[in-house]
């Protein structure tokens, strides 16, 4: 613990020197003698009942003691959220997502970890989701309303687009996402709403590129999962990645599934009367890899549900955040006030009856 204000501690001093010398001044009254017709009793009654009127004044003491340490404004090191903090979560809904070799699908163990993601995200951390294949698309934009991005989660189906894999292009719906929400941002941290592809591109070119920047500072982070290699798309995987280096956006990229992954070509789409030709769908984590260490990201590998899961509990409780330092005065203010209230309590109840 540190303090703002660390010369009021001396109030302590001050306060130690005051206890004592009204300690000093009670042991003289003490010597002073008394008349009792009987002292045997007042003896006992004093002895039994003397300790009971330092409560008062200790608790009092005490009060004053919390209260001054509360002034000097402690502070404790606690994780806290990023201002403006938002992730956007890239999920690769192609379709070697359907193989099975990570249960029950590709896909389903990435909508389960989304989901961790979610429960373990703080709840004032802005979250967005782009879904891709050929081509990307926004399913929700950056928003405090979690449980909109779970239901759309839940309904990726609806955004599954088959023909191929375009890990660049995704790459750059994320950034341009994530420059709209630093730029453009409601101040009551509601849904931004998602601009058009030809103003998110203005936008992005108005953007001067970072020429410098601590990417793991940066309120924007972007969560990307993919299980191929790039295979269509406009740009290149690490164009895209240039694209969030420049924006200061890391890239925590996880490569899902098994080099042994495979896709029965003929049940995809619901064609179970095709070829059934089977097509080997292994991951690119070299890819990945590159995208993560160029942005200042991190990787990650997932070959089973239970691995990617605990990746993104992870991502999910640390994304956001950063270290800092909290003040706690009020919580000393509040111990304070409450020590004073029982002093002045315990001294009008006990006093009246002491002899």
């Amino acid at each position: 613990m540190t303090f703002k204000s660390p010369w009021l501690l001396l109030g302590l001093v001050v306060l130690a020197i005051a206890v004592g010398l009204w300690i000093l001044a009670d042991r003289r009254r003490a010597r002073y003698t008394v008349r009792y017709t009987n002292l045997d009793v007042l003896a006992t009654v004093v002895s039994g009942r003397s300790w009971l009127r330092y409560i008062p004044s200790g608790l009092v003491a005490l009060g004053l003691a919390v209260l001054l340490v509360g002034l000097a404004r402690p502070e404790v090191k606690r994780t806290l959220l990023t201002e403006r903090a938002t992730v956007i979560l890239v999920v690769d809904t192609s379709r070697s997502m359907q193989a099975k070799d990570v249960e029950p699908t590709r896909l389903g163990a990435a909508q389960e970890a989304l989901r961790t993601f979610l429960d373990k995200a703080p709840d004032d951390l802005r979250v967005g989701l782009v879904v891709f294949a050929g081509e990307a698309q926004v399913a929700t934009p950056p928003t405090k309303d979690h449980e909109l991005v779970g239901t759309a989660i839940t309904d990726i189906d609806q955004f599954l687009v088959y023909g191929g894999t375009a890990i660049g292009d995704a790459l750059q719906t994320a950034v341009l996402l994530g420059r709209q929400v630093t730029d453009l941002a409601p101040s009551d941290g509601g849904v931004a709403a998602p601009a058009s592809s030809t103003a998110t591109r203005t936008l992005a070119q108005a953007q001067p590129p970072a020429t410098s920047c601590d990417a793991k500072q940066s309120p924007v982070s972007i969560l990307f999962l993919s299980d191929g290699s790039q295979t269509r798309g406009l740009l290149q995987p690490l164009e895209g990645a240039k694209l969030a280096k420049e924006a200061c956006f890391p890239v925590y990229t996880v490569a899902l599934g098994t080099p042994k992954g495979v896709i029965d070509r003929g049940t995809i789409g619901g064609f179970p009367g095709s070829t059934g030709q089977i097509i080997p769908v292994p991951p690119d984590p070299d890819t990945l890899r590159a995208i993560a260490r160029t942005t200042g990201g991190e990787f990650s590998e997932a070959r089973t549900a239970d691995s990617l899961q605990a990746a993104y509990q992870n991502l999910g409780s640390r994304l956001g955040r950063e270290t800092g330092r909290s003040e706690i005065t009020w919580l000393f203010v509040a111990i304070a006030a409450a020590l004073l209230l029982v002093g002045t309590a315990v001294g009008a109840f006990v006093s009246p009856r002491l002899p």
